[in-house]
């Protein structure tokens, strides 16, 4: 009888010694790792996040003025291809995935060419179902930003946000005082507000914009990644001062294919990609 017994105590020891599994998280469409993030919400994961979904869409890089960029044919648009149609709707799913016990967003069920009924909407009216904020958002919540992140199918939510102290984590700076740095945001207003300025900020309605994430500095110019340019995740590069600031002292924007009005800073909990195992 007691040489059964050996075994069985050594097996309580290991089940005891084992680490504790991390809960299951509920059903839904934001992974355990950036639900509860695996690591501190940091620079390098959320440039490499952007990176890779750049590199998903065959790395395009537009550096033209919107208005001398050719007009690609409905078939050709890369939010519209295979695999990639799919991409952009998880941008939705992900990023504007609502709170427990919330519906999500009508938006949250759109794809790169489908409504929120699975139905195909046509190419030119790809301008209603633009998905630069998704995108943003899409990589913030996967990079471990969890609820202090203003999630929105619209760049002006987490702007205003953060012009009004609204997120613990943004900070909405001029860009002739503050240099940009890697994983910020750059924004700028278009159509009806491309003259907003810093000094409009926060405004009491929500406006056409758009916003990237800088990828890369260097000496004279600063590489951003952002969605839905060129109906694709596109890489664009932006020259900077001499102090690294997107604009002179007077407030003259140097980038003039662009109004980049706002800089938003994005606090991180650290500033480099945490250490591998040893």
């Amino acid at each position: 009888m007691m040489r059964y017994l050996a075994p069985i105590v050594l097996l309580t020891w290991l089940a005891a010694c084992a680490p504790t599994p991390r809960p299951s998280p509920p059903p839904g469409p934001v992974p355990p790792f950036a639900t509860k993030p695996d690591e501190p919400f940091n620079r390098a994961d959320t440039v490499a996040i952007a990176q890779r979904e750049w590199r998903l869409f065959r790395s395009p890089v537009d550096d033209a003025p919107t208005e001398d960029r050719p007009v690609p044919r409905p078939q050709d648009k890369p939010e519209r291809q295979p695999g990639l149609w799919q991409r952009v709707g998880e941008y939705w799913w992900v990023g504007l995935a609502a709170p427990a016990g919330e519906p999500p967003p009508r938006a949250a069920a759109w794809t790169g060419k489908h409504d929120e009924s699975g139905v195909v909407f046509p190419a030119s009216d790809d301008e209603l179902y633009a998905w630069s904020a998704a995108f943003i958002s899409y990589v913030m919540r996967i990079a471990g930003a969890g609820p202090r992140f203003p999630y929105s199918p619209n760049h002006a939510t987490y702007v205003n946000a953060a012009a009004a102290h609204r997120s613990p984590i943004l900070q909405a700076l001029p860009p002739q005082t503050y240099a940009p740095r890697l994983g910020d945001l750059i924004c700028f207003g278009r159509h009806k507000a491309a003259q907003l300025r810093f000094s409009d900020l926060p405004t009491t309605y929500i406006w056409p914009g758009h916003c990237a994430i800088v990828v890369d500095v260097q000496h004279g110019t600063i590489s951003v990644i952002g969605g839905n340019v060129d109906d694709a995740v596109t890489l664009t590069h932006v020259p900077v001062t001499e102090s690294g600031t997107l604009a002179t002292p007077d407030g003259t924007v140097l980038d003039n294919r662009f109004p980049w009005f706002v800089v938003l800073r994005v606090v991180y909990d650290a500033e480099a990609e945490p250490a591998g195992d040893e």
